[in-house]
This record gives structure tokens, sequence and C-alpha cells, in this order.
């Protein structure tokens, strides 16, 4: 798992690793290196959604399985990663995690929305304001010419503060439904929905795994050159 502020990291969408040749060793050619590297597709996933709804907190509890026992503002845009295996590929969940208030997001917003490949908007179950208050971040997403086709679910946090619910899962899916979303409702504290809280991420990556049909998996010679090829999965049995 990795911890990180704000940076460039989800350029094209993959990191590559190169092993190491020992200093005895000539340097490797431009193929070699390529049929040595490791690929590692990175997918980039934004939530968004009121202060103090629990954003910070359930990109904690994904990416390092627990709770933090004393949470922040968030300033600006910070993400955490978090290396998964589906279907025998291991990938990185990049979870970027954005400031609600206006005052800490102005001057990161465009940097957060590119080239984002999902969206998690997340709204307190015990405060209704932060549930009428989606539509707005909605059309923020859409005002950043985020793609129709990106994924997007919803959460709905702090499930486990039954006595002061105020969202009802009825409205809740309704609202859900409407904008071709997921509804997961959850609690990022309560350890016991941390499978739950598993579930909104790693179904994003599912989701997206099986979008992209590029696979970078088979390095091929072709009259001295090195050729990418492209693969097309028609099956799956990604574990979510």
């Amino acid at each position: 798992v990795y911890t990180g502020v704000m940076g460039n990291r989800d350029g094209g969408g993959r990191a590559s690793r190169s092993r190491a040749s020992s200093s005895n060793e000539a340097a490797p050619s431009i193929t070699s290196s390529l049929e040595l590297s490791i690929q590692t597709r990175i997918f980039k996933i934004i939530v968004i959604g009121d202060s103090n709804v629990g954003k910070t907190c359930l990109t904690f509890r994904f990416t390092g399985g627990s709770f933090p026992d004393k949470t922040e503002a968030t300033i600006g845009v910070d993400f955490r990663e978090k290396a998964v295996e589906i279907e025998g590929e291991t990938i990185k969940v990049q979870v970027w995690d954005t400031a609600g208030q206006e005052r800490f997001r102005k001057s990161m917003v465009e940097h957060y929305y590119r080239n984002v490949h999902a969206v998690v908007f997340v709204y307190d179950v015990t405060k209704m304001a932060s549930f009428r208050n989606l539509q707005t971040w909605i059309e923020e997403c859409n005002g950043h010419r985020v793609s129709a086709s990106v994924p997007r679910v919803l959460v709905g946090n702090k499930c486990d503060l039954v006595d002061q619910i105020q969202v009802p899962s009825n409205m809740a899916l309704k609202f859900a439904d409407s904008h071709n979303m997921l509804l997961f409702e959850t609690s990022a504290k309560d350890p016991r929905e941390s499978q739950n809280v598993d579930s909104i991420f790693m179904s994003l990556a599912c989701r997206l795994k099986a979008q992209k049909s590029l696979l970078y998996r088979d390095v091929e010679r072709e009259d001295g050159r090195v050729r990418l090829t492209q693969e097309t999965e028609t099956k799956s049995s990604c574990p979510c």
C-alpha cells in the first residue's frame, strides 16, 4: 500500500518496473528492456462528496484495512494506492481523496479530474444535506468533461449510526438508479463492514479491467522489431 500527496502518477494509466542489470552486464537493448519490463496497470478512482461524510476514512479502510484514529480536513488532494490481483493480473488501484470544502479544492480540481477512470460519490446517511448536495457534485464532475462511460458508484457512509439515519435506503436507491449508479451503504468505522468497503473499489476495478481491451502481455518480434499485441478478453472470472 502506498500513500502520497498529489503527483502526476496517472499519465497513460501504467507504471513500469524493469529488472536492473548487474554492473558487469552490457546495457540492455530497447528490445530486451521491453521484454524484461513488468507492466502494472493503474486505475485512478476519485472520491467526491461534502466535507465530513467520511471520504478519507473510506480510502484508509480500503488501502490500509483500518479506521484512522484521528483525521483532519483534507487540504487540496491526497491519494493512496493498493495493489490488487484480478484474474491473475496485479493492478494498482489509486484512490484520490479531495477536500470537500471549496476553499481547499479550487486550485487542485482540474488535476483531480484529469485521466480519471472511475468516480465514487459519497454522502453521510445521517445528514440529508450531504445527500441533497450530490446533484451539485455530479454537475461538477460532468462540467469537467468526465465521460459518461466512466463507471460511477454511490456510497452512503456511517450506516452504523442506525438511530441517526436521515436518508432512507429506498430514496438513495432511486437516486442511484436515475443516474445509472450502483448503491453501497456501509461504514468505514465499523470493522464488520470492511468487506463491503472493499467491494466498492473492487467492483470498480473489475469493471475497469473488463473495459480495457489493450493488454500489454504478448511481446513479439517481427523483422527485428518489438510489437505489442492487443488482446481482448471475452470471459471474466472476476472474484468480485
